[in-house]
């Protein structure tokens, strides 16, 4: 199947990858926030902890070049690119490569499971801007849908979650502790989407296939205004409840709301909360995230094919397949802050 047409895009947020990129890079991320100095100087430091990199970029080039490997092995014959939103490859420019290469469609997979105004909204306004500025023949983007119950993405998950409970000890795995964590948005703006009913069913899905019904749901990576209510228990605080019941040793941490172990991921949870952890006498492991695994990136393939061919739409649960097109008022910003700030 060959449509010299149409296209693949790749939409993630971006990071640096040296450390004179950091700050350019935060300014980017914070641009029209009002972000204390001090904050962009706090978040910076996480990134020199990891030497002014982050791992974000290689992780989607090890996606990039799964799906292709995918494209190659089972078709469609198409060529898939990358942009972020905040840093090279930006969108803008990738649209030009684009329309300099004579797509005039693409299928954008954007790197978010869920529902919310960051992780679809935003992103349909970041597009629709870098298209503005590459130009009138810059190609359609078709965004696809939320896959957050896609068996491409809940099944090897669960695998990554037994994979760390058999990290722990056989005589203390069943009494050993699940939590999912997902990203925390303003209570404002998960009132405006389905984003919780989508997390909730994506821990409920995996914790079922990976034979430990019995978790927890929390949320790491808040960010914002202390007077501002933000989804809750912080993932800190439900470690903290957990280590003061005394009558668990052992704690999985699987981040069900991540698809890749960037920042977010390797700060929050395999630097704090593992610090945390080890102050508390708790023995925490921390699930992989999908990355690049064949089956995500064939995922992507089965998405494209719904839009393209009319495949069958895959999806786990009574929730069923998430709708394609967006409504012009789906996931609208928060009414306290237009952009929330992401720690990262």
């Amino acid at each position: 199947m060959t449509n010299p047409g149409d296209a693949i895009l790749l939409v993630s947020f971006g990071g640096p990858d040296r450390p004179e990129e950091v700050m350019p890079f935060l300014e980017n991320v914070l641009r029209g926030r009002n972000v204390p100095r001090e904050r962009m100087l706090e978040v910076a430091e996480h990134y020199h902890h990891f030497g002014g990199r982050s791992p974000i970029n290689d992780q989607n080039r090890a996606l990039l070049a799964a799906l292709r490997k995918v494209l190659t092995d089972q078709g469609p014959d198409l060529p898939a690119y990358w942009g972020n939103r905040n840093w090279h490859p930006l969108l803008a420019d990738t649209l030009r490569q684009m329309t300099a290469d004579g797509v005039r469609r693409a299928f954008a997979f954007v790197t978010s499971a869920y529902s919310s105004y960051s992780g679809c909204r935003q992103y349909l306004e970041d597009i629709a801007r870098a298209r503005q500025a590459a130009g009138p023949a810059a190609p359609e983007i078709l965004k696809l849908r939320v896959f957050y119950n896609h068996p491409g993405f809940v099944e090897p998950m669960a695998e990554r979650v037994v994979a760390a409970l058999e990290r722990i000890a056989p005589e203390r795995r069943a009494a050993a502790a699940l939590a999912f964590t997902a990203h925390s948005v303003p209570v404002s703006m998960a009132a405006t989407s389905r984003y919780v009913q989508q997390v909730e069913e994506a821990c409920r899905l995996v914790g079922a296939r990976a034979g430990h019904p019995s978790y927890r749901l929390v949320y790491q990576s808040r960010s914002g205004a202390p007077g501002q209510p933000w989804l809750g228990p912080d993932v800190l605080e439900y470690l903290r409840e957990l280590a003061a019941t005394g009558a668990v040793r052992d704690v999985v941490l699987a981040p069900v709301g991540f698809i890749s172990d960037h920042m977010e991921v390797v700060y929050d949870l395999d630097t704090e909360a593992r610090q945390l952890c080890e102050e508390l006498g708790l023995h925490m492991v921390r699930a992989q995230t999908v990355g690049d695994d064949p089956r995500f990136a064939a995922m992507i393939r089965e998405l494209v094919l719904e839009r393209l061919a009319g495949a069958p739409r895959r999806a786990l649960g009574e929730l069923g397949p998430s709708h394609d097109v967006c409504a012009e008022d789906c996931c609208p910003a928060p009414a306290i802050t237009r952009r929330p700030m992401s720690r990262y």
